[in-house]
C-alpha cells in the first residue's frame, strides 16, 4: 500500500522522472555536505568568538562579585558596560527563562549556548530567540541575578546561511543547465515514441534518428521495421484484390452455368455456395480498395454515422440514433470507418428487430455503440467471433442478405482489423438495454 501512495507522487513522464532522477541525488548530496561543513565550521568560529567575549564577561562578573554592597556594584556595571560593549541590569526585574532558548534554524546557537556554560560560572539562562540580533544572558552573583545583553554578531558570523544559499543557488543553476542537455538526448525518444504511436494509427508521420547513438540505433530499427511493415501491407492488398479480381470472372460463369440447368435442389444448393462466394470477393474487394486508396483525413464522426444510418434506412433496416447531434472531427479512413458502421447495422438490423447506434465521445476517445435486440454472441465465443471466416451460427450464415462480407464470415473481423488500424479497439458484450448484442468502436481523438 505505501508502496503504491508513493507511486501517486512520482511523476509519470520520461521528462519528470530523468529530471528525478538527476536532481534528487545532486540536491540532497549538496544539501547534507552544505550542512555538515557549515555546522562544523561556524560551531568553530561560534566558538572561537564566544570564547573571546567570555574573557570581558568573566571580567565583569569579578568585579560585581568583588562589590562590597548593591549599590557599588551597579555602579560597577554601570561603568563597565558601556566600555565592553554591553547591557547589563542588577539586578533584573525580567524573569530569566527556564532552559536556554535558541531557534530551530540557528546552526550556531548550540556552540554559543556551550560555550558560554563552559567558561562562566553561574550562568542561569541563555536566550538566542527574544531578540534575534542579540544573546540574553542571565548570572547568578552575590547581590543578585544580573542580565547582560550582547549583539549577536559578537559571538558568531552575522551570516551563517549565506554559503548555503550560494551552495543550493548554484545547484539549481547546474541542475537547470543539465536539464536542458538532458531534455535534447530525451526529445528524440518522444520523436519515435509519436511515430511509433502515429503508425499504430495508420499515419505516417516524418521521422529522422537523432541523438545518442543507442537511440539513434532504436530510431533507425524503427524505420526498417515500418518500411518492411508497409510492404507487407501493401502486397497483401495487391494480392486480394488482385485474388478477388480474377475470381469474378469462373463465379460469373458458373452462375450462368447453373442458369442454364434449370431448377432443383441441387442446383439451388450450388447457387447459394456461387452467392456466398460472390459476397466473399465483393468483401474482399471493397476491403482491399479502401485499404489502397484510403487516407487519414480529420472527419465528422457524426456526420460519417448519420449517413451510414440514412444508406440503412434506404436498404430498409430501422435503426434508431443517440448523440449525433453536434460535429465531432476526428483523424481517420473515411471510407473504411463507412464500410466497418455498414457491416455493424446491417448485422444488428438483420439479427434483431430493433437497432440502436449511440455516439459517444469523451476526452479521450469516441465510441460508436451499435446495440441490437437479437440472439447475441456467447461470451465464450466473442473472442472467436471477430477473427476472419468464424462461422458461429451455421443458419445465420446462410442469410441471403447484403452486408458487406455478413454470412462469410468476414463482418466483424474487417471492422476489428479497421479499428485496429486506427489505433483503436472492437468490444463486444451484452446490450443492458435492448438485450442483444453490443457492439463498440473505440476511436482515439
Amino acid at each position: 500500500m505505501a508502496r503504491r501512495a508513493l507511486k501517486t507522487f512520482l511523476p509519470r513522464g520520461l521528462y519528470g522522472r530523468a529530471a528525478l532522477i538527476l536532481l534528487l541525488p545532486i540536491l540532497t548530496l549538496q544539501l547534507v555536505v552544505s550542512v555538515v561543513f557549515i555546522q562544523r565550521h561556524y560551531d568553530g568560529v561560534a566558538e572561537q568568538m564566544t570564547r573571546n567575549i567570555s574573557g570581558s564577561l568573566a571580567y565583569l562578573l569579578r568585579e560585581v562579585e568583588q562589590a562590597p554592597d548593591r549599590a557599588a556594584a551597579r555602579r560597577t556595571l554601570a561603568g563597565l558596560v558601556a566600555p565592553l560593549g554591553l547591557q547589563g541590569r542588577l539586578p533584573t526585574d525580567a524573569v530569566p527563562p527556564d532552559v536556554d532558548r535558541r531557534a530551530l534554524d540557528d546552526l550556531t546557537g548550540r556552540a554559543v549556548i556551550a560555550t558560554l556554560r563552559a567558561d562562566l560560572p553561574g550562568v542561569l539562562a541563555v536566550d538566542l530567540v527574544s531578540g534575534r540580533r542579540e544573546v540574553g544572558l542571565w548570572l547568578e552573583t552575590a547581590h543578585g541575578p544580573m542580565q547582560v545583553t550582547m549583539e549577536r554578531r559578537r559571538v558568531s558570523a552575522s551570516n551563517p546561511h549565506q554559503l548555503l544559499v550560494i551552495v543550493i543557488v548554484t545547484g539549481l543553476l547546474m541542475a537547470a543547465i543539465a536539464y536542458v542537455f538532458l531534455r535534447n538526448q530525451l526529445r528524440p525518444i518522444t520523436q519515435l515514441a509519436a511515430a511509433a504511436e502515429a503508425f499504430g494509427k495508420g499515419q505516417t508521420l516524418p521521422y529522422r534518428p537523432r541523438g545518442a547513438t543507442e537511440v539513434r540505433a532504436a530510431g533507425q530499427a524503427f524505420l526498417a521495421m515500418r518500411d518492411r511493415i508497409e510492404r507487407q501491407i501493401e502486397q497483401r492488398t495487391l494480392m486480394l484484390s488482385a485474388v478477388s479480381h480474377d475470381l469474378r470472372t469462373p463465379l460469373t460463369r458458373l452462375r450462368l452455368g447453373l442458369a442454364l440447368l434449370g431448377e432443383g435442389p441441387d442446383i439451388d444448393a450450388l447457387t447459394g455456395d456461387v452467392e456466398d462466394m460472390e459476397r466473399l470477393v465483393d468483401a474482399f474487394l471493397a476491403y482491399a480498395s479502401g485499404a489502397a486508396t484510403d487516407e487519414v483525413v480529420p472527419t465528422d464522426l457524426s456526420g460519417l454515422a448519420q449517413a451510414a444510418l440514412e444508406r440503412a434506412a434506404r436498404a430498409g433496416l430501422s435503426v434508431e440514433a443517440v448523440g449525433m447531434t453536434r460535429p465531432l472531427v476526428v483523424a481517420l479512413r473515411p471510407l473504411l470507418m463507412a464500410r466497418a458502421l455498414d457491416n455493424l447495422i446491417g448485422n444488428a438490423a438483420r439479427y434483431g428487430s430493433r437497432c440502436r447506434v449511440t455516439l459517444r465521445c469523451a476526452p479521450g476517445a469516441c465510441r460508436i455503440v451499435v446495440e441490437d435486440d437479437g440472439p447475441g454472441i456467447p461470451r465464450d465465443q466473442r473472442a472467436e467471433a471477430v477473427q476472419p471466416f468464424a462461422r458461429l451460427d451455421a443458419a445465420r450464415n446462410r442469410d441471403r442478405q447484403p452486408g458487406g462480407g455478413a454470412g462469410v464470415g468476414l463482418g466483424l473481423a474487417i471492422v476489428a482489423d479497421v479499428l485496429r488500424g486506427h489505433g483503436g479497439q472492437l468490444l463486444l458484450d451484452d446490450s443492458p438495454e435492448l438485450g442483444g448484442l453490443r457492439v463498440q468502436m473505440v476511436l482515439p481523438r
